[in-house]
């Protein structure tokens, strides 16, 4: 596997291929990143991956010094999922003055949900997304394929959004959300859980189902079962932020027969925790 930390040494490698396929992550890797790897592996004739955490997508009192950094694990993971090139750039390699001119997304997709809870969040992660673009893209000769999971499912709708309005060549690949054998969404920040709490998280993910069992049969007062969905995370600890019916394209409030998603947030403890369903 290629490292390289700088843009022109990734510039320079993939300068050789055609058509590469792309996954960006945080690092801190588990299964869920792995599955966007060896899904991307047969979309292009190199599999890149990154790691970047991000500053620009954390608020003031987030999580980001704190965020886990475990370089030699997720090298030798992504190694043994047939990643080809990892780009993990430093902040002056990426970000060598600050970063004044950024990607403003539709405030119609980015303040809602995610974006109501988290200011900025979505600035943070499209102006990331768009310059790892033009970093591993640049050399791309055919086509070009990036996959993004589906847990983060607003983020998915929002790099689709900016790639149609940009009109990047670049084919937006969603992938289904990898979860631990008692349902549970894999999560990077699932290491931030006590044992406990690590017992009690599948329930955001069980709850999900049931509203979204309700949908599929047709149920009429969607907002009542939003409400009791939220109130039964309240009755077992959690601090919700939402829980909520939106139509999958943009997130909006679907008319009857149109394709939905079921999405909740809510913190356990001190961990902040999404999941979704589409129905």
């Amino acid at each position: 596997m290629f490292i390289a930390h700088s843009i022109d040494d990734l510039r320079g490698h993939l300068g050789r291929f055609d058509h590469p396929a792309f996954v960006p992550t945080m690092g801190n890797l588990h299964d869920g990143h792995l599955a966007l790897v060896r899904q991307a592996k047969p979309l292009g004739d190199v599999t890149v991956a990154s790691i970047f955490v991000n500053r620009l997508q954390f608020l003031p009192h987030e999580d980001f010094d704190s965020y886990p950094r475990t370089w030699d694990a997720d090298c030798a993971k992504l190694e043994d999922a047939g990643c080809d090139v990892l780009f993990a750039p430093r902040e002056p390699d990426l970000y060598p003055t600050p970063q004044t001119c950024k990607v403003q997304p539709d405030p119609a997709l980015a303040d809602i949900l995610e974006g109501q809870f988290r200011p900025g969040f979505f600035t943070g992660v499209c102006t990331v997304v768009m310059k790892l673009f033009t970093c591993v893209f640049s050399e791309a000769k055919g086509q070009r394929t990036a996959v993004f999971g589906k847990k983060d499912y607003q983020q998915l709708m929002m790099i689709r959004h900016m790639v149609a309005q940009f009109a990047l060549p670049i084919s937006i690949v969603g992938a289904e959300t990898a979860r631990a054998d008692d349902g549970l969404a894999l999560s990077s920040r699932n290491g931030f859980l006590s044992a406990d709490e690590r017992a009690e998280a599948v329930q955001l993910s069980r709850i999900l189902q049931a509203l979204a069992a309700n949908v599929r049969q047709g149920a009429a007062d969607i907002p009542a079962l939003e409400a009791e969905a939220m109130q039964k995370l309240h009755a077992r600890g959690w601090a919700p932020d939402y829980v909520t019916v939106r139509r999958q394209t943009d997130l909006q409030v679907p008319a009857a027969g149109e394709p939905r998603v079921v999405l909740g947030a809510a913190k356990l403890g001190n961990t902040r925790l999404i999941d979704n369903l589409e129905v």
